[in-house]
């Protein structure tokens, strides 16, 4: 079983490294929620592969850093649209 959430974990950090997607957006894509998603790339990631959780800690930061940004622009678009 541990190899299995291992190999998750892995390719959840791999797509997120390619992709430069969101949490939630890579949740989307394997059909796992978030949590599992957040759980898998900080925690497992980090016992399995440090120099991959390193990388992907740093793209999650930008998303986390920039997310009030996209949430913006998406209450502007709303709004332009309801005109």
């Amino acid at each position: 079983m541990n190899f299995i959430l291992n190999q998750r974990a892995l390719r959840l950090g791999r797509h997120i490294l390619k992709t430069k997607q969101t949490v939630r957006q890579t949740a989307q894509v394997f059909g796992v929620s978030k949590s599992t998603v957040h759980y898998d790339v900080s925690k497992r990631l980090k016992k399995i592969n440090f120099q991959l959780y390193e990388k992907i800690h740093k793209i999650l930061d930008d998303n986390f850093n920039s997310k009030h940004i996209r949430g913006g622009e998406a209450t502007r678009k709303k709004f332009l649209n309801q005109k």
